[in-house]
């Protein structure tokens, strides 16, 4: 681990499912979570349609500019999972059949009523990858130099993030902590900035809400170092009751 840099990645959701409304995305938390363990943040998260070019676009771009890109969805046994042939295509490789994937997938389905061209279809990855475990169905995840590329299913994705448990290089894990306060937050927007201010390497951010008929706040308090986020977080709290303000700590 190296402390002094930050790593980032972006994360790619392939899938009409999700821009139509039909599926609810769970990836972006557990992946967000799973990163930040790893001392990786996720920095950007774009939704793509099943859409050649599309794909290829959000790739390249997210690729050249993070640590790592993660994608999840379309790497299933049908016609529109074409996750892997747009990956290839940014990269500039062939399309293969991994022989390790199609040696998994032929003794997954021995007992399910065996391989089938769509059911091989999720051994093909760009040309040069390496493969995520998949204890849960069998398809294995793909790796191609910074790229990871995952199934959709949450359940499936939370398998293949603990395959890739402590292989990621990362920096400093982000730290956070959360004080509430029922306080409408334009009330102590200077508070807040001048805080993060005068505690450097310190994140401020502001969550209001609205409950049993008054408004409130919750401020988390974000830094990689355990001395400086308790000093944020002692300051935020006396500035609140300065104010005039009760804290709950932990938030509401």
């Amino acid at each position: 681990m190296t402390e002094s840099r930050i790593y980032t990645a972006a994360l790619i959701i392939i899938g009409d499912e999700i821009l139509s409304g039909r599926t609810q995305d769970k990836n972006v938390s557990q992946i967000a979570l799973w990163l930040n363990i790893q001392g990786i943040r996720l920095k950007e998260v774009r939704v793509v349609a099943d859409d050649m070019d599309a794909i290829i676009e959000a790739v390249n771009l997210l690729r050249a500019r993070n640590d790592y890109l993660f994608t999840t969805g379309g790497i299933g046994p049908t016609h529109d999972d074409i996750t892997v042939d747009a990956i290839a295509a940014a990269l500039g490789v062939d399309v293969v059949i991994h022989p390790e994937a199609s040696a998994v997938l032929h003794k997954y389905y021995e007992t399910r009523g065996g391989i089938n061209p769509g059911r091989l279809r999720m051994a093909r990855v760009p040309d040069g990858a390496d493969l995520i475990p998949n204890k849960m169905s069998g398809a294995p995840g793909i790796r191609h130099g910074n790229i990871f590329i995952m199934a959709g299913v949450p359940h499936i994705t939370a398998g293949m993030l603990d395959a890739l448990t402590g292989t990621l290089e990362g920096g400093a894990p982000l730290l956070s902590h959360q004080v509430g306060c029922w306080v409408a937050e334009s009330e102590v927007a200077k508070l807040l900035g001048d805080t993060e201010k005068h505690h450097e390497g310190c994140q401020i951010g502001s969550y209001p809400f609205f409950r049993e008929g008054k408004v409130g706040a919750n401020f988390v308090v974000r830094t990689t170092d355990a001395h400086k986020l308790n000093e944020c977080v002692e300051a935020l709290i006396l500035g609140l009751r300065g104010l005039g303000y009760d804290s709950v700590d932990g938030g509401i």
